[in-house]
């Protein structure tokens, strides 16, 4: 990649193919976590290879965890959590977020930090949540990175209630780890609606399927029941959310793509993809070779309610720039914090091609326009880059700025990019 971006492919007719998506980083590293923290070692099959799962699994084995690599499975084996460590979360909201509940079931102290950018994410919620459930943090007062949490090899547990309207981790953190705490734990959300609820439906089936008692029959309120998490070996899903910039160009340019093993049913946001893309007008087929999108050579503009599935409005919002009105994206005001500003590096970055893209309270009004080449900047932000190869194949000369920010969960991204725009 020179210092001028990579040079997003461009096509002139419809792109079609099939790909194949590596493992869920969301699915891969809640894997990991309650694997580290069962009764026994599980294996784990397809499990992702990217920046974030690897700063997971160095999280996990610097806390005493063992985990090896066989081929295709990875094997955790517990072991006894134990401080002084030092965890490195990387830009990654699952590891600062799912790592300190289990740091502080170790026995000594562990310290957190992370990328530039990640010591201006919000940890308060998290940290006061711990603190309420007999946690000893230290941040500074700050409520950010860098922050050490004091484990003393058990935690009491019990009722907290927080305000998770920023982002839904902050109740998955505290399922993952809470059904080893002495009282379990008893969540209570108070606030606007938690975003993401997939995410959180994804963290409850996982701890049912290893045996956790997980009530959540009351709005805004989980309970776990104190006990074991029985060990499972996992096989994991592709990842359907980097799927969808595959899907988009099906979409955007009238052509056809297959995304192999597309699961029957998921708790993945990516899973509601294809309800999307049928919005935007296109064709969505399920068979047994996978999901097949079919662009109709027209976008329709739409007004979509992304709350439950921010991670994909990026890619979205690059389909919406190619439709034939305007479109609304909204409920995601929660992704002014995620790996960057989303909604204002998007207003910012599609505006400087010559785009017509304004914030709102909650999301974004994209009203299509034609675009120019430039330089598209990322801030180190996986999704922004998928947004902005998209754009590419249908705006000459667009170059992206660190493309090699995929890696975060998708490494070979340029590469499959490039095969699949030929």
């Amino acid at each position: 990649m020179s210092e001028q971006g990579w040079p997003a492919p461009r096509v002139d007719g419809a792109v079609n193919g099939t790909v194949t998506v590596p493992g869920s980083k969301s699915i891969s590293n809640r894997a990991l976590i309650l694997a580290a923290i069962s009764d026994g070692p599980s294996h784990l099959t397809g499990l992702l290879e990217a920046r974030d799962t690897s700063l997971m699994r160095s999280a996990l084995v610097s806390l005493g965890v063992g985990i090896t690599d066989s081929g295709t499975t990875v094997t955790v084996t517990p072991g006894s959590l134990k401080g002084p460590a030092n965890v490195d979360c990387g830009l990654a909201g699952t590891v600062m977020r799912f790592v300190p509940p289990v740091a502080a079931l170790a026995d000594g102290v562990v310290a957190f930090d992370g990328d530039e950018y990640a010591r201006e994410r919000p940890m308060g919620v998290i940290l006061g949540a711990l603190r309420t459930l007999g946690v000893q943090i230290d941040d500074g007062g700050t409520g950010r990175m860098p922050y050490s949490v004091s484990g003393t090899g058990s935690v009491r547990g019990g009722k907290v209630t927080l305000d998770a309207s920023g982002s839904s981790q902050f109740v998955s953190a505290l399922l993952l780890a809470g059904a080893r705490y002495d009282e379990g734990v008893d969540i209570r959300h108070d606030g606007k609606p938690v975003p993401s609820q997939p995410h959180l439906d994804m963290s409850v089936a996982m701890l049912r399927e290893r045996g956790v008692t997980v009530d959540d029959a009351e709005p805004n309120r989980w309970v776990v029941a104190p006990g074991p998490i029985r060990a499972l070996d996992t096989a994991i899903e592709p990842d359907l959310s980097n799927a969808a910039p595959f899907l988009a160009a099906a979409v955007i340019t009238g052509g056809s793509v297959t995304v192999t093993g597309w699961p029957a049913e998921t708790t993945q946001p990516g899973g509601q993809l294809p309800e999307i893309f049928t919005r935007f007008g296109a064709d969505v087929t399920l068979g047994t070779d996978g999901l097949t999108v079919r662009g109709s050579g027209r976008v329709q503009g739409c007004d979509l309610d992304l709350s439950e599935v921010g991670e994909l409005t990026p890619v979205i919002a690059a389909v919406a720039a190619f439709a034939d009105g305007p479109s609304y994206l909204r409920g995601i005001a929660h992704l002014r914090n995620h790996e960057t500003d989303r909604l204002a590096a998007l207003e910012t970055e599609f505006n400087a091609l010559g785009g017509d893209v304004t914030q709102l309270d909650d999301g974004l009004a994209i009203r299509p326009k034609s675009l120019q080449g430039g330089l598209f900047h990322t801030y180190n932000d996986h999704r922004m880059a998928h947004a902005a190869a998209v754009l590419g194949l249908l705006v000459d000369d667009l170059r992206i700025e660190n493309i090699g920010t995929t890696a975060k969960t998708l490494p070979a991204f340029p590469e499959m990019w490039s095969g699949l725009a030929g």
